[in-house]
């Protein structure tokens, strides 16, 4: 191990930057008291240290993204496109995604832009393809590092391992069980910071990771403020935030924004996982276009709405989806809201402009856009590398076929192909353990990836290996059985369109056999008709008995479903991904592929 680490060099310069910037902040702070506030641009257009120019305004270039989850190399499928809209009104998609295009896309970005920040919305790791998730994600803090990426909030994926895995991830250090994975080599950690204001330690009360941060270049200072939602317990296994405690998101972020406000900060941008819906599935829809009514829904409306005026900007997250929104803050002064969707496949370009009078963000000057993160430009060399290096690591295990599809087994719709087969999947692993288990559900936020049937590399069309698997199911659950009487498994079907999933439903995937309708024209739990619910074609009788299979996120009553905690006659059985690959084996062949699921099991009326 050198004597100093690059990952500490390169804090010292920036460090080191950061001091020099600050012998000029005392002339230009003195420069802009002295000029009226009604100074024109040509007045207050003066030299000052250094013989450099000083003008009232300086634009800052912010480029974020968010949901990157350790999808290095270019998502696959639908996972990997995204939907432009085109003039005429038409759509078209676009294939996007892969580190080594999104560090050529900021790169180019960058060139020319003196004041620029590179920040992210959380969710940086976890739920992660092999290539990330493998080596506990040290893959891609290392290429985030290579990014540039200047600060980024927690993501309820980064407790996925839990509070002490994070702070290794941002202070370095090998692996406690793993250990280091190169000889000679210890995993650095992030050279950026990450921010988790409303995550607490339940014993100390105080944030687990620094709550803030700024940036400043010379007399330009912009202060980050991080949190995730304060739902994350309900998204996350209990073992992962364990000792943890989750604050309301805008009452911590109203609090800092005060405490920065103390300390001279004016510019403030949260970083916010936490996200919406847009009316649009097109990352170039005009949220803000006359006409376009509501551009955007769900829990970040109300979130941004109630923060303190004196933050100036919000990016945000954890929805997967893409927008560019202005909404209110509650002086009715309007507010840029951003998310670049998913998995690296746009990043946004904003342009705050900061005004050396008074410290703050010109909000009337404020431009915000979502580039695509095309493939058609010149990979990055040095992720490149980057991959290679990992791939190699990963090679023996990820390159293990274990199955064969027909086509491609896709990851869309309320019910999708992808979805089915997991759930067919941990049926037959229950009635391994227990010949009596009589179905499986299947949460569809733990489904990560479509299986596709031209696959990369020389592995063959059809083949699924080790690597595809974990892709789709990264989290190593295992495959749980519990006792439910009819009554609760009804009450678990409504818990999809109720309770915190009310106005986002989750619709569990079924397993073959069990059969029912969703009424989307209906509101509430009558959106589940219940006289529909069959299994093996006989309504499921309330007073019965039902042996059914779900992860072990779910047993403990995870997404919302506090119903599917209260099961009885646990049993434990192995990890969901190793059922995924008996189930693969032992049902398809390279001359008998399986093929995909119709999806046919919830009938949605719309």
């Amino acid at each position: 191990m050198p004597a100093e680490s690059r990952a500490h060099q390169r804090r010292k310069r920036r460090t080191h930057l950061l001091l020099a910037g600050a012998a000029g902040l005392a002339t230009a702070g003195a420069l802009a008291a002295a000029l009226p506030a009604t100074a024109t641009a040509e007045e207050s257009s003066q030299k000052y240290g250094g013989g450099q120019q000083f003008s009232r305004y300086q634009d800052v270039q912010l480029l974020s993204f968010n949901d990157l989850h350790g999808n290095l190399e270019p998502p696959a499928g639908s996972s990997g496109r995204v939907t432009e809209l085109q003039h005429d009104g038409t759509t078209k998609t676009i294939d996007a995604g892969g580190v080594e295009y999104l560090a050529t896309h900021l790169r180019q970005a960058r060139e020319g832009k003196k004041y620029s920040i590179t920040a992210a919305g959380g969710d940086m790791v976890g739920a992660s393809p092999l290539i990330s998730g493998l080596f506990h994600d040290e893959p891609t803090i290392e290429a985030l590092n290579k990014l540039d990426l200047d600060v980024t909030s927690v993501g309820n994926h980064e407790f996925d391992e839990g509070a002490r895995e994070l702070a290794r991830l941002q202070n370095g250090g090998c692996h406690p069980t793993a250990g280091c994975y190169v000889e000679g080599e210890e995993f650095e950690g992030a050279d950026f910071p990450y921010l988790a204001a409303n995550v607490l330690d339940e014993k100390t009360g105080k944030p687990i990771l620094k709550p803030y941060w700024v940036w400043k270049k010379r007399d330009v200072k912009i202060g980050f403020i991080g949190v995730t939602l304060e739902d994350t317990p309900g998204v996350v296994s209990a073992e992962g935030v364990k000792g943890l405690k989750f604050k309301d998101e805008v009452e911590t972020i109203n609090k800092y924004a005060k405490a920065l406000q103390r300390q001279g900060v004016k510019s403030i941008v949260a970083l916010i996982h936490e996200g919406g819906a847009p009316a649009s599935a097109s990352y170039n829809y005009d949220c803000d276009a006359p006409g376009a009514g509501d551009g955007i829904s769900g829990p970040i409306v109300d979130i941004a709405k109630n923060i303190t005026p004196q933050v100036d900007a919000l990016v945000t997250g954890h929805t997967h989806a893409a927008y560019v929104c202005s909404i209110a803050d509650p002086s009715g002064k309007p507010r840029m809201v951003t998310s670049a969707a998913s998995f690296g496949r746009l990043y946004t370009d904003t342009t705050l402009t900061y005004d050396r009078f008074t410290g703050d963000i010109a909000r009337t000057s404020v431009k915000s856009a979502n580039r695509v993160v095309t493939r058609d430009v010149p990979k990055a060399p040095d992720m490149t590398e980057l991959i290679s290096k990992w791939n190699t690591l990963a090679a023996p295990i990820g390159n293990r076929a274990i199955g064969y599809i027909s086509a491609d087994i896709s990851n869309t719709g309320t019910e999708s192909p992808i979805g089915d087969l997991i759930a067919d999947a941990q049926l037959a692993h229950g009635k391994e353990l227990d010949p009596e288990t009589d179905l499986a559900l299947m949460n569809p936020g733990g489904v990560r990836a479509p299986l596709t049937y031209a696959a990369k590399g020389s592995e063959g069309d059809g083949v699924v290996t080790y690597a595809e698997g974990f892709t789709v199911q990264p989290f190593s659950n295992t495959v749980n059985l519990q006792d439910f009487t009819g009554a609760q498994l009804i009450q678990v079907l409504k818990e999809q369109v109720s309770g915190t999933n009310a106005a986002a439903p989750k619709i569990l995937q079924v397993s073959s056999g069990l059969t029912y309708t969703l009424d989307l024209t209906k509101s509430g739990t009558d959106r589940v008709v219940t006289d529909s619910i069959k299994l093996n074609g006989e309504a499921v009788n309330p007073t019965a008995t039902y042996r059914v299979a779900t992860n072990s996120f779910l047993a403990g009553g995870g997404d919302g479903f506090p119903t599917l905690g209260q099961g009885t006659n646990d049993l434990v059985g192995s990890d969901d991904l190793t059922a995924l690959e008996k189930y693969l084996t032992a049902n398809s062949s390279a001359a008998n592929p399986i093929a995909p699921p119709a999806a046919n099991r919830i009938t949605v009326v719309k």
